[in-house]
């Protein structure tokens, strides 16, 4: 980019840098965010496609969560890449509806597109679509269903709905009553409110038996063997001690040599050895352990010993995990043996080292009131269970939000066309150019039902009609029953999502939207060039060197 100055040009961007602007650029930012949008539009739904995505290694993974498949879809264009950032926020923030949120940015920013070609400014479509923005979300609030944030019944019902557009669907009664009772069991009270933490319910995954075979383990299970042959298999009423430090003779921070002239000074050494790492076992059968859990290692001389006193013990089990069992054991973590009491002592009814598929695993199991806990994934192949495992997270997180956060909609496209409908109500009292920019929002909003209508083969033109007819006489919760191939309420068949997901979706899509909408202007920088490696010089023979006489 150079601009003439009195003839002489002026270098402004360095040689090698490209800039592209006005039109041009946001037709190419849209198309690309829209392309995005089209790949994980067919997966939404219960009756969405599944994507099949293979890495540059070979690896396959098979879903349908639109999180995974952006994910793994490796995308380069700079717009297309907030989609990818929407569905990351999305997935991080609510746990679920990442397919809903792209394709809602996708579909506002078509109707953005007819807007601008319109002549209609982008700072105007901008400000339309905020105010829409805040319309819908106070729609939602409005017709939320308030519900006990501890009852069973809807929590599952919610798990369900998320689980019913995943590979797992038709376990996913099984899967969700699993998840919804791992999100109570973890739940604190806090004043009037529960928190939820997802990670302290571990989700362990291993391929064998069948999806039914997936179980709930009120304590953790840990993806170690017993460390020595000749400790106990099990161990009944455990006393657990969790250990930050290492069973083993620790090594000087600096080089040290000890001169041993004679095999009894060797032999003292050894010995000194022994003795210290007997000392160690010595304060861990004192405090009444018979249980070991260590984050470190365990000298092998250590395991014989513990061996000896008929203790279980458990070596390099990473930190998270540790940190899961002494909520769910109610010991604590001790980083020095020396300080090491009963009262630091977690509490298991069994501690039991089991096999399953090829693998062995130590079950922490019977914790009196645990604070974190493990589902266990089973599978008949591991394509599978990586798919159960992502089914299982988006249960645990819909659940979550309902019980931090207790208010439902029903779904189906139902609450969208609410709005919709509401928003166009609106935009007939907005002066001027923003009028169209909140009408094209509220179509763009109804593209949820018409997507769900489409992906289960239905004619969604037809289908769009009738539920705009049926929320003109009232009937806010008519949505698309997918199943049934028709519309109908659909809290008779038992759909609902968590308030905190749809708001979250539509906030999301609607600020990677209107960012993408602003840009009218990209300036790439020159690609950076491999460097130049020097020419090689031919060795020379050295004098004498292969040479014949």
């Amino acid at each position: 980019m150079a601009v003439e100055l009195a003839g002489v040009p002026v270098l402004v961007l360095k040689e090698g840098s490209t800039r592209s602007r006005g039109k041009e650029v946001q037709h190419a930012n849209i198309t690309a965010a829209r392309i995005v949008a089209e790949a994980v539009k067919t997966s939404l739904g219960p009756k969405g496609m599944d994507k099949m995505l293979v890495d540059s290694f070979g690896d396959v993974t098979i879903t349908s969560d639109g999180r995974t498949i952006l994910d793994e879809m490796d995308v380069q264009h700079p717009a297309a890449k907030m989609m990818v950032e929407i569905a990351k926020a999305q997935d991080h923030e609510v746990g679920d509806g990442t397919t809903t949120a792209v394709v809602l940015a996708g579909e506002l920013l078509v109707k953005g597109e007819e807007l601008l070609a319109k002549n209609i400014h982008p700072t105007v479509i901008i400000d339309g679509y905020r105010k829409a923005v805040d319309k819908a979300l106070g729609v939602l609030e409005n017709i939320a269903i308030k519900v006990e944030p501890t009852e069973e019944g809807m929590l599952k019902k919610v798990a369900m709905t998320a689980m019913a557009s995943k590979f797992v669907a038709e376990h996913r009664e099984i899967l969700a009553d699993l998840a919804v009772k791992a999100v109570l069991q973890v739940a604190e009270k806090r004043g009037d409110q529960y928190k939820v933490d997802v990670d302290d319910v571990k989700v362990e995954k291993k391929p064998g038996e069948s999806l039914t075979d997936t179980k709930l383990v009120h304590g953790i299970v840990l993806d170690k063997e017993v460390v020595h042959p000749g400790m106990p298999k099990r161990v009944e009423k455990a006393k657990i001690a969790l250990l930050d430090c290492s069973l083993e003779i620790e090594k000087t921070e600096f080089d040290a040599k000890i001169n041993i002239e004679s095999p009894e000074q060797m032999e003292a050494f050894l010995r000194e050895e022994e003795s210290i790492l007997q000392r160690m076992v010595n304060n861990i059968v004192a405090s009444g352990a018979n249980v070991v859990v260590c984050q470190k290692g365990i000298d092998d001389i250590a395991q014989h010993f513990l061996a000896r006193k008929g203790i279980l013990a458990v070596r390099r089990v990473k930190k998270s995990d540790v940190e899961k069992l002494a909520k769910a054991c109610g010991g604590r973590i001790v980083t020095n043996l020396d300080d090491l009491t009963e009262a630091d002592l977690g509490y298991a009814e069994l501690v039991e080292e089991r096999k399953i598929g090829d693998d062995k695993m130590t079950f922490v199991e019977g914790c009196k009131n645990p604070r974190s806990v493990t589902i266990l994934i089973r599978g008949g192949a591991e394509r599978i269970v990586d798919e159960a495992e992502r089914s299982v997270h988006d249960a645990l997180c819909v659940a979550r939000d309902v019980v931090e956060e207790p208010k439902v909609l029903a779904g189906g496209g139902a609450p969208e066309a609410e709005a919709a409908r509401l928003l166009r109500e609106y935009a007939q009292t907005l002066p001027g150019r923003e009028q169209l920019a909140v009408m094209s929002f509220a179509e763009a909003v109804e593209s949820i039902p018409i997507t769900l209508a489409a992906n289960a083969g239905l004619d969604p033109i037809d289908i769009m009609s009738e539920i705009r007819a049926r929320h003109e006489k009232g009937e806010i919760w008519a949505g698309v029953d997918v199943h049934g191939g028709k519309v109908r309420d659909v809290r008779e068949i038992d759909v609902y999502d968590p308030l905190i997901v749809k708001k979250q979706a539509i906030k999301s899509a609607a600020e990677a939207a209107t960012m993408i909408l602003k840009i009218d202007d990209i300036i790439s920088a020159a690609k950076m060039k491999p460097p130049k490696m020097p020419p090689k010089v031919p060795e020379k023979p050295e004098e004498g060197v292969g040479e014949l006489e």
